[in-house]
């Protein structure tokens, strides 16, 4: 019984055995991992929503900030994974290890200079997107903080993708897990006990995460696939870090657009005043759990393709595509039903203004066909990204964010002016996202069967 249950909890070889069996033994942990993940800014939101006036909405503006300040660690911990998971494949125990010495060094390096940038520049930012005054002071707070706490949540990150790299997507989970329980114990403590406001908040959640950060460190270093790190390892290898800068830039650039593309529709969403700005939020936290099996999956295929290609096994890596993009199919069709059917008694979670359930409602609405369909573009995307071509799907999210999203959402909103709507409908900005997506699933499944990006592995 004790064997059975390590071998559960050891990390996979997805190169053999059943793809079916594996994919689903590899993203059910991902799936439970991100709904704890999710219920990190989830509870946040709640606790806040419903014991600081206007604190929902303050949350709510930071958003997109952080998000887009987190893609330098997306491409670090991008490129980590893809060489992890097909140095992996490769049996390249050497290579396998310095991958790992050097993303630890390196993320490191990029997040005290992180820091020290965008600590003092928080309060501009959140100025220059037209936050409204009544919370503009709460959203700095929880700026602040947060980013005072990145160097945890940065660990934990990078730290899980390396597990997941040589197939332990169960480790992560356990630690997650524990992080999440805490967190809310620490944000009903600090929020509803010591009135600290959304500052208490911020401070649950890096709390947390500095634990769990500690927690997914230490497990890495007793990890036998990987190997005890020695000093040499966390040297710095010029040659690794710019392989590993190379494939996974595009990934963080493609964060940053999509992030960058948040911020500015965030600015329309801010003029709209603190109610609108309440609904987004909401919807936004839901939006995250429908949007779970896409990024679990997307992660899934990832690692599956990389270990598979760095074994040379092309029959096994198209065959493993398939299969994980219907399981994306199938599972975002559920949850968005979910979302139909149940989406009121959800939002109001968050709030119990009637006016703000019904606008999230029904941006909701126009969401609902758009996840089954962004559920191909993530997935076929970890596809591209596990094969080593990180470029196409950058240029893709280049494309349908900035160059259609985002004008698309400022012109609808232009047109939607109205007397009930002084500054726009806030349902033009859906409606341009929900094109979005559906032109990108479009031109990632075409990018997807002429298949070059079979042609990228890095070894």
């Amino acid at each position: 019984m004790i064997k059975k249950v390590r071998s559960f909890f050891s990390a996979q070889d997805l190169t053999e055995g059943n793809i079916l069996q594996g994919l689903l033994r590899f993203s059910i942990p991902l799936i439970i991992g991100n709904f704890a993940q999710q219920l990190y800014s989830t509870v946040d939101s709640i606790v806040v929503g419903r014991a600081v006036p206007g604190g929902l909405a303050a949350i709510g503006a930071t958003f997109p900030i952080i998000n887009f300040t987190i893609l330098l660690f997306m491409a670090i911990a991008t490129g980590a994974g893809v060489m992890v998971a097909q140095y992996f494949g490769a049996k390249d125990q050497n290579n396998l290890t310095k991958t790992v010495g050097n993303t630890l060094l390196l993320i490191f390096i990029a997040t005290v200079i992180l820091i020290s940038i965008t600590i003092p520049l928080s309060r501009p930012i959140l100025s220059l997107i037209n936050t409204p005054a009544d919370i503009i002071d709460m959203a700095t707070s929880y700026l602040k903080i947060t980013f005072l706490g990145f160097l945890g949540a940065a660990y934990f990150n990078i730290g899980s993708g390396i597990l997941r790299g040589v197939g332990d997507s169960i480790t992560p989970l356990i630690y997650l897990l524990i992080s999440t329980v805490l967190n809310t114990g620490l944000d009903i403590l600090f929020v509803w006990q010591f009135n600290w406001g959304v500052a208490g908040a911020a401070w649950a959640t890096i709390i947390s995460q500095v634990i769990s950060a500690i927690l997914v460190l230490s497990q890495i270093y007793r990890t036998p696939r990987i190997n005890r790190l020695q000093k040499d390892d966390i040297k710095p290898d010029l040659v690794l870090i710019k392989r590993l800068l190379i494939l996974g830039l595009p990934a963080g650039i493609t964060q940053g657009l999509f992030s960058l593309a948040m911020i500015m529709v965030q600015n329309l969403t801010n003029k709209m005043g603190t109610m609108i700005v309440e609904a987004n939020i909401a919807v936004i936290r839901l939006d995250g759990f429908a949007m779970m099996p896409n990024q679990t999956f997307g992660m899934a295929a990832t690692t599956f393709i990389g270990q598979n290609i760095g074994a040379k096994n092309m029959e096994r890596v198209k065959r493993g595509s398939k299969v994980v993009t219907l399981l994306a199919l199938v599972v975002s069709f559920i949850l968005s039903m979910i979302l139909l059917i149940f989406g009121r008694q959800l939002l109001g979670l968050f709030s119990t203004n009637p006016r703000v359930i019904e606008i999230g409602y029904n941006m909701m609405l126009i969401l609902i066909v758009g996840y089954i369909a962004i559920s191909q573009t993530i997935t076929l995307g970890g596809v591209m990204r596990g094969a080593g071509d990180t470029m196409t799907p950058m240029w893709i999210t280049l494309f349908v964010t900035v160059f259609l999203r985002v004008p698309l959402a400022y012109f609808l909103t232009y047109l939607s002016v109205s007397p009930e709507w002084p500054n726009g409908s806030p349902y033009m900005q859906n409606i341009a996202l929900l094109a979005a997506w559906i032109l990108g699933a479009i031109i990632t499944l075409i990018f997807y069967r002429r298949g070059k990006w079979q042609d990228k592995a890095i070894i």
